[in-house]
């Protein structure tokens, strides 16, 4: 059955955070591709800005994430997040031996799937409902609505950064940031309509993306509110860092209103210096109110 296949992939690709079996990098000569031009700022940093990313708590995240995305995808009787088992992953993340800043960001997917997290996205969803409100006369026909100042569409980052197991062009590790965004808007291009999720990743100090279906890089989530899932690959995006890097591969998720919960993981294909490298990127989690 293809849902309970793709919450099956979506709690596994989270243990492999746990337990990941490395893939070896590997590089070789690439033709050279044509330049394109890099139209979109997503305020994505550059290496030398990357975050911290403390592998302790990473290897926390991922020993304790399945069973926190396990009770995002289990209802209730009613059909509802089940609050049972948010309760014994809270218990979890109250652990002293998990380090602090794991705890933390357990305690903020478990806001999230639980009561604080519906409230957030009844009120957000409410504040869309009046910009959606605004007249059609006074929209293009063609264009999104695409509000400034405090109503801006909202970019949300993932819960932690992540690592890239042998992705710099030297060999080392890179640090791996993701982030989604709420349609309508343009980024990441073509953009996200209203229901829809824009989602990107980011290899920091990597060269640009490149396509590679025998080892993709893949997104798998679930929207906890309307029931949708699904599992899809991110992709080169020719408006995003396409011609310099970093490496950013895209989607866009067809997730409907709602908070989304997903996963990014398997592996990123980059291109520098005229040598092209795989590597696989250890799992990362994000929440987004659509």
């Amino acid at each position: 059955m293809r849902i309970a296949r793709t919450r099956r992939t979506l709690v596994a690709a989270a243990s492999l955070a746990a337990a990941l079996t490395v893939a070896a990098p590997m590089a070789h000569a690439d033709p050279a591709a044509p330049q394109t031009q890099q139209t979109q700022d997503l305020g994505i940093p550059d290496a030398a800005n990357a975050p911290d990313v403390d592998k302790q708590v990473l290897d926390a995240l991922g020993a304790f994430a399945p069973a926190l995305i396990g009770s995002a995808a289990t209802k209730d009787e009613n059909g509802k997040v089940n609050t049972k088992l948010l309760a014994e992953a809270r218990a979890m993340a109250d652990n002293p031996l998990l380090p602090a800043e794991a705890a933390a960001t357990f305690r903020s997917l478990i806001d999230f799937l639980g009561e604080p997290g519906a409230t957030e996205a009844v009120r957000v969803q409410a504040a869309d409902d009046l910009i959606a409100a605004v007249p059609a006369a006074e929209k293009a026909d063609s264009d999104p609505t695409i509000p400034k100042g405090p109503n801006k569409p909202r970019i949300q980052q993932f819960l932690y950064p992540t690592i890239g197991l042998g992705c710099m062009p030297e060999g080392g590790n890179s640090v791996g940031m993701a982030l989604m965004t709420a349609g309508p808007q343009e980024a990441p291009a073509p953009g996200p309509k209203r229901g829809e999720a824009g989602v990107v990743y980011t290899s920091l100090g990597t060269g640009p993306a490149l396509k590679n279906t025998a080892r993709s890089l893949w997104i798998s989530w679930i929207n906890i509110d309307n029931g949708r899932e699904g599992r899809q690959r991110l992709l080169p995006n020719p408006k995003i860092n396409a011609e310099d890097g970093p490496g950013t591969f895209t989607t866009i998720l067809k997730s409907g209103r709602g908070r989304v919960v997903a996963t990014i993981h398997g592996d990123v294909t980059t291109k520098s210096k005229g040598k092209r490298t795989t590597c696989t990127i250890a799992p990362t989690i994000g929440t987004a109110i659509i």
